[in-house]
C-alpha cells in the first residue's frame, strides 16, 4: 500500500493547507516545518492567560486557552479561510487533533463531553456545514471525550459580529443559543470548542446558555486568538 499511495502522490501530491508543498508519508493536511513554525500560545500551561482573561468578571469559565495566534495577513490565516469558506473540514480535523494533544493530562482533558459553537440552520445550510464540528471531532479523538453536535443550537439567527465593539458583540448574541435536552448536560463538565476568539462574546452567550443547567461547569479551547495585543 505504501507503494501504492506514493506512486499517486507523485501523480497528484498531496499539498500543505499553510505553504503548499508536497507533504510525505507521514504528514497529513500541514507539513511538519509549519507545524514547528505555527505561532502557538502555549496558553493550555496556566489558567492566568489572556484568553482567561477575556471572561473574568463576565462569567466563571474553569480553564480557557487557544492553539495558535490569528494574525490577518499570516500565512496561518488561510487555515481558518479554508475552513470556513473552502469545505476544508479536514484542516479543522487536523488542527484540533494537534490541539487536543497539548491539552491532554490538563483540566481540558476532564470534561465529560465536547460541544461545538453551532450556526444558525440557515448559515450552516448555505457553508454546508460548521467549521465547528470538524474542529470537535479531531479534539475528541486526542481526548478520548465524545462530542455532540446536537445539545447546543442557535434558533435565532444573527448579524454579523466584524466591526462591531465589544458591548456590541455581546447585545448581538445575547439569549440567541438554546440547550436541548438540558437533562443529558446535568452535574457535567463541558468542554466548548470555536474556531477563533475575539472578544469572547459568543462563547460567553454559550457558556450562559449551558451554566442555567444544574450543576454545569464549561471550559473553552479556540483554535485561534485574534488580540490586539498580549
Amino acid at each position: 500500500m505504501g507503494l501504492v499511495h506514493d506512486f499517486f502522490n507523485l501523480l497528484l501530491p498531496d499539498l500543505c493547507a499553510t505553504c503548499g508543498t508536497p507533504l510525505f508519508r507521514n504528514e497529513k493536511v500541514i507539513c511538519l516545518k509549519c507545524q514547528y513554525d505555527l505561532p502557538r500560545t502555549r496558553f493550555d500551561s496556566y489558567t492566568d492567560n489572556p484568553v482567561a482573561r477575556l471572561f473574568w468578571g463576565r462569567i466563571r469559565i474553569e480553564n480557557a486557552s487557544s492553539y495558535f495566534r490569528y494574525q490577518k495577513g499570516s500565512r496561518f490565516q488561510s487555515l481558518i479561510h479554508d475552513l470556513k469558506y473552502k469545505d476544508r473540514k479536514d484542516i479543522g480535523r487536523e488542527l484540533g487533533r494537534l490541539m487536543g494533544i497539548e491539552l491532554q493530562g490538563s483540566g481540558f482533558a476532564r470534561a465529560d463531553i465536547i460541544l461545538p459553537v453551532p450556526l444558525h440552520r440557515i448559515k450552516q445550510l448555505r457553508r454546508g456545514y460548521n467549521q465547528c464540528d470538524p474542529i470537535s471531532e479531531g479534539l475528541a479523538g486526542s481526548l478520548g471525550i465524545p462530542f455532540q453536535s446536537d445539545l447546543l443550537e442557535k434558533p435565532v439567527r444573527s448579524t454579523t459580529q466584524t466591526r462591531k465593539s465589544r458591548y456590541s458583540r455581546w447585545e448581538n448574541v445575547d439569549g440567541i443559543f438554546r440547550i436541548k435536552h438540558p437533562e443529558k448536560l446535568c452535574e457535567r463538565h463541558i468542554l466548548l470548542a470555536d474556531d477563533v476568539v475575539t472578544t469572547g462574546s459568543t462563547l460567553e452567550a454559550c457558556a450562559t446558555a449551558i451554566l442555567g443547567i444544574d450543576g454545569t461547569r464549561v471550559s473553552i479551547a479556540t483554535l485561534a486568538v485574534a488580540l490586539k495585543s498580549f
